[in-house]
């Protein structure tokens, strides 16, 4: 993606199922769950560059002895911060103990970082400071440990506001409007009524209060907790949280929008946000590491009995089809052929932009990540060299020797065009002056075509704002001097902003929004706007439930190609001499391409929650009314 934009978190979780003197025998380090952990999270560092965040949980601990661990950095590289910070306190309370004397009793007691139950957080911000106080996890405390809860995910809500007048309603005083906060306040409510329902059901039984708590710790409902606390969140999200008493959870959304994985043996239960960091941090094949079902709850109890619980209604499934463009790594098996074709289902599309010139058409892909879904596009003219040269021999089947290595020989032309040479700062606040260093980001490789007579192709995985295409790229490219440039993107136009993780909130930023709303000027169509307007004005009073997205109406009067055209014009500099072609993905691609991941409201508008239309509907009046903020902020 050759515009920047934020994405969403990520999560990393470890729960030991064995003693710490397991593994201190069987593996020899007295840092097992915390190298696991560290692993876990820096597979996952494409998920989060803003902060970072680790939670622990001993288990048994006596009165006065600490027993949750938090730590939390948004240095410029937090992952290495925090684990060197961890390993340095490991290091001094272990330092000039006897090897014999260290136990895992022994670990347990004099080492903060040593426990049973670990969760840890990158944070990829969306919006607020990236601050300290941003960073998950977070923490809500009480002296009963039962009541300790610790919550960490990858989520967005677009009802924070309807979750905090339900703590207002109930007699708390919210303090913050975080959704992370709000969220933690609420299981935290229902985990409270199921501690007191413990409590209540035993104490006419007239036991002290130590056993008291033994019992709440055993027969705490965290399913039913749940259930209770997240019926009315719209959003997407997986949550993890940890109980002080040892039980932990991890809740994914009814649509199944966020990604979750996980992994179980007799040794440890893990859970990440991508499947390749699990296989690569435990050395596991890609069956054995199981995807967390949408509306379910993986749920630890204490004493080390793991379940599957369905908390939320049973609906479409509705994950993110950009996690399988752009944002997961592409070493997961299923995205990786996700991307292979959909740089495939391209083809035809280029080759007839091409003309079918073989000989004077040279491909490239820019950023790295669209390297996969490029791959895909060489296999699909590969394809079409090779239909050629079998027509072409079947036409003159005694081609002389010459003419038919020649015609053999024949090949995609394959070039490393661009190269991002430097992440530039933004250390400079004039904009002109900006603008001319963003324009050396990316780089070329000179001479790499034939110049006035190669046509040039480059692939990217997705185009978002078209920004970096506009003052960068296409001027970049232009210096070749091709016939022609044509960008590819792998993915359809992103016509609407989303709610649900991923930092695309206004719908003015989009490029594929301005060329419909220019296209509505050029032909006298500018009063769509106001109705759509209108429209999204009278329906801020209705139930969000009975809310439609109006803002499909802006896109209705054009065919993909009109807009496609549109784009190109509206992106390329007045300094680039060639004509410029922009080609999008369509969406029966999209979804032919990634079959089982059908989240695509970005493109279609489809949203999978009431919330979303809700969402879109204030972002157009938001563009309307010139308020640059988000609408689910």
């Amino acid at each position: 993606m050759s515009d920047s934009i934020k994405h969403e978190c990520g999560i990393a979780m470890v729960r030991l199922l064995k003693p710490v003197q397991y593994y201190l025998d069987k593996y020899g380090t007295a840092s097992y769950a915390l190298n696991k952990m560290y692993l876990l999270m820096e597979k996952q560092h494409n998920r989060g560059q803003d902060g970072a965040g680790i939670a622990y949980v001993k288990f048994d601990t006596k009165p006065g002895q600490k027993y949750i661990e938090r730590i939390r950095s948004v240095k410029q590289q937090p992952i290495q911060d925090i684990f060197r910070r961890v390993f340095k306190e490991f290091n001094k309370s272990t330092k000039g103990i006897p090897k014999n004397n260290i136990t895992g009793s022994w670990l347990k007691e004099n080492v903060t970082s040593v426990g049973e139950l670990y969760l840890g957080h990158l944070r990829y911000g969306t919006h607020g400071g990236n601050t300290i106080e941003s960073c998950h996890p977070f923490i809500r405390t009480n002296n009963w440990r039962s009541r300790n809860l610790v919550m960490a995910g990858n989520f967005n809500l677009t009802n924070v506001d309807e979750l905090i007048q339900f703590l207002i309603n109930i007699g708390q005083h919210p303090i913050e409007e975080r959704d992370t906060i709000t969220v933690m306040e609420k299981i935290g409510h229902y985990l409270d009524r199921d501690v007191q329902r413990i409590f209540d059901k035993y104490k006419a039984n007239q036991y002290d209060n130590k056993t008291l708590s033994d019992f709440i710790e055993k027969e705490l409902d965290i399913a039913t907790i749940l259930k209770s606390a997240a019926k009315d969140f719209d959003g997407g999200f997986l949550m993890a949280g940890l109980v002080g008493s040892g039980d932990a959870f991890v809740l994914r959304d009814a649509h199944g929008i966020r990604p979750g994985y996980y992994y179980a043996d007799d040794e440890v239960v893990v859970v990440a946000s991508e499947r390749p960091a699990i296989q690569t941090t435990f050395n596991l094949t890609t069956e054995k590491v199981k995807e967390i079902p949408a509306g379910n709850a993986l749920i630890i109890k204490k004493e080390g009995k793991i379940s599957m619980q369905r908390c939320l209604p049973e609906k479409e499934k509705k994950s993110c089809s950009f996690e399988r463009i752009y944002f997961s790594r592409g070493t997961d098996a299923d995205i990786y052929k996700e991307r292979l074709s959909l740089g495939y289902r391209l083809t035809n599309k280029v080759m007839k932009a091409v003309n079918y010139d073989y000989d004077n058409t040279v491909f490239s892909f820019i950023p790295n990540t669209a390297e996969v879904a490029f791959y895909g596009l060489l296999k699909g003219v590969e394809e079409h060299i090779n239909q050629y040269k079998v027509k072409e021999i079947a036409k003159n089947p005694n081609l002389d020797t010459e003419k038919l290595n020649q015609l053999l020989r024949l090949k995609p032309r394959v070039e490393k065009i661009a190269v991002k040479d430097v992440k530039m700062r933004t250390f400079i606040t004039e904009d002109a002056a900006r603008d001319e260093m963003v324009s050396h980001v990316y780089d070329i490789t000179y001479d790499s075509i034939k110049r006035n007579i190669d046509t040039l192709v480059m692939l990217d995985d997705s185009i978002v704002r078209g920004t970096t295409l506009q003052k960068s790229i296409l001027s970049i490219l232009d210096r070749l001097g091709p016939k022609k440039i044509i960008i590819v993107s792998s993915a359809p136009q992103i016509r609407y902003p989303d709610c649900y993780g991923i930092d695309m909130a206004k719908v003015g930023d989009f490029i594929a929004f301005q060329a419909a709303t220019a296209l509505l000027q050029e032909r006298n169509q500018g009063n769509i706007v106001d109705e759509v307007y209108q429209q999204c004005l009278l329906q801020k009073s209705l139930e969000k439930e009975k809310i439609i997205n109006a803002v499909k109406k802006i896109y209705e009067p054009f065919t993909l190609e009109e807009l496609n055209k549109k784009i190109s014009q509206m992106l390329t500099p007045d300094d680039v001499l060639c004509p410029v072609e922009i080609i999008y993905q369509t969406i029966e691609g999209l979804h032919d391409a990634i079959p089982d991941h059908k989240g695509d409201w970005y493109f279609t508008g489809n949203y999978p929650t009431p919330g979303g239309n809700k969402v879109v509907n204030q972002a157009f009046i938001n563009y309307i009314e010139g308020n640059n903020s988000r609408a689910y902020s």
